[in-house]
């Protein structure tokens, strides 16, 4: 539910799957659970896992809601621009029963990769690997299709773990399930860092969302009530939210992004940060590579992780 652009970054997954025709989606609720229904209300359903029951665990607990179609598992920080209808139609001609989104990733000891054959089809796992001993350079993105006979294959235990429960016994059932290589843009928004990254490739046009149509590497979008009109210096990519002051004198320059309600006071310096709805920033403030919030500096930028995204 953290604030990316105007929205939390849940909503722009959710408005991906509306893109691509799918209206009825279940959140699987645990932390914060008020948050999540507040904003979205009767948009999506719910069910609550009241204690932690894994990643697997989780869907089994929505199991009535699937009914007998194949159904898409995204986790609610994941941003991304997965082309859902593609992915979809290579679970049906693949025939297995999942159907696992993955991307090329050039340091694997930070992921689970996939090892598979020639036509995708899994022939293993290992969890983090030294690159010199990696078996795949393929990390496993946590966006499966899934048919309804998955759920044949979970133990009958309260906690169930896709990697460590599922997987391995579809391996050694000997049950298909293949790979589907992501050409669009992943990134598991889990860390500060992160949120700034998928931020900033938002606004330079690597991940394409709904809610910004006009990205680019110049791009320069101002909410309605704001004005950059009293700014010196502008220089995109910035995003500017609704109803933001924007003092005299002050620097700007992206990528940049200024949260709704914000103030930026007379003679400030903003470059290559994110502030957070509602903030105000006092005059003459420097602020460079941070993201800053009503109570201050949240996080200073370390150096850039890798981006993840797929090669077209």
């Amino acid at each position: 539910m953290v604030p990316l652009l105007d929205r939390p970054a849940m909503a722009h997954t959710v408005d991906l799957l509306h893109r691509h025709g799918i209206d009825r989606i279940v959140a699987n609720l645990h932390y914060f659970p008020d948050t999540i229904r507040d904003y979205f209300g009767d948009e999506l359903e719910y069910f609550l896992e009241e204690e932690l029951l894994g990643t697997a665990g989780g869907v089994r607990n929505a199991r009535e809601f699937f009914g007998d179609d194949p159904f898409l598992v995204i986790s609610g920080d994941a941003l991304t621009d997965l082309d859902v209808t593609r992915l979809l139609e290579r679970h049906q001609s693949a025939g297995g029963v999942a159907t696992l989104c993955v991307t090329k990733v050039s340091d694997t000891s930070e992921y689970g990769v996939v090892i598979h054959d020639a036509d995708g089809r899994i022939q293993g796992f290992q969890e983090k690997p030294h690159p010199d001993e990696a078996l795949s350079d393929l990390a496993n993105c946590g966006m499966y299709l899934f048919s309804p006979e998955i759920f044949d294959y979970f133990p009958d235990t309260p906690f169930v773990d896709f990697a460590t429960d599922v997987f391995p016994r579809l391996l050694e059932a000997g049950v298909p399930f293949h790979i589907h290589e992501l050409d669009e843009y992943w990134n598991d928004v889990g860390s500060l860092d992160e949120l700034r990254n998928g931020t900033f490739d938002a606004l330079r046009g690597e991940l394409h969302l709904e809610a910004l149509p006009d990205a680019g590497p110049e791009a320069i979008v101002v909410g309605d009530g704001s004005s950059l009109d009293a700014a010196e210096l502008v220089e995109g990519p910035i995003w500017v939210g609704k109803d933001v002051t924007i003092g005299a004198g002050v620097r700007l320059q992206g990528p940049l992004v200024i949260g709704d309600g914000s103030v930026v006071g007379e003679g400030s310096a903003l470059k290559r940060s994110i502030v957070l709805p509602g903030t105000t920033i006092q005059s003459n403030t420097i602020l460079i590579e941070a993201i800053t919030g009503q109570t201050g500096i949240v996080s200073a930028l370390r150096p850039r992780a890798e981006t993840r995204v797929g090669a077209a």
